[in-house]
């Protein structure tokens, strides 16, 4: 649990995550995994839930709202709002917990953390294989949200590692 009454030193020295690795797979294999709706599917989300998509619009503006559902029958919904699309290269959008209806929840694990977070997905080609580097930071965040971000930083390393592992498993799947 991070430590709120220094919440807001920590954002002071760093609150930007950025997460980066290199996928054995085409450029545009990974920008279809991000955006399409039938890969996104099998692989988005917490590790060990199962991902239902309600709506998925990918223009600016767009929404991206699912489902994650775990085996002991939690449901836990959240949503992107696409902001920018630059196929095959650069994807960036407003991502936050959800209801049913789409509407902003607070974190069901870290309460105090920002409703929003501001991604950009950046892919590069090198040598046949994919640079991903992924970047978020909060969205009109208080300091206190900004600094629990910033200390959430090394689980949400460990959290994106999974996710981001289950990405190259399918990817790997699909070559």
């Amino acid at each position: 649990m991070p430590d709120l009454a220094n919440a807001a030193n920590v954002a002071n020295e760093k609150s930007d995550f950025v997460f980066t690795r290199t996928f054995d797979a085409a450029r545009e294999d990974v920008w279809n995994a991000f955006t399409q709706p039938e890969h996104l599917q099998h692989w988005w989300g917490t590790p060990g839930s199962k991902i239902e998509i309600a709506r998925h619009e990918l223009k600016p503006g767009g929404l991206f709202h699912y489902s994650m559902k775990f085996p002991d029958g939690r449901v836990m919904w959240a949503r992107f709002i696409y902001r920018e699309i630059a196929p095959p290269e650069r994807l960036v959008w407003l991502n936050g917990f959800s209801d049913e209806h789409a509407g902003l929840t607070p974190n069901a694990w870290l309460p105090a953390f920002p409703l929003e977070t501001i991604n950009t997905l950046t892919l590069k080609e090198q040598d046949g294989k994919t640079l991903m580097t992924f970047h978020a930071v909060p969205y009109s965040a208080t300091d206190e949200q900004t600094g629990v971000f910033a200390s959430a930083i090394v689980g949400m390393n460990r959290g994106f590692g999974a996710t981001f592992n289950l990405l190259e498993k399918y990817l790997a799947q699909r070559s």
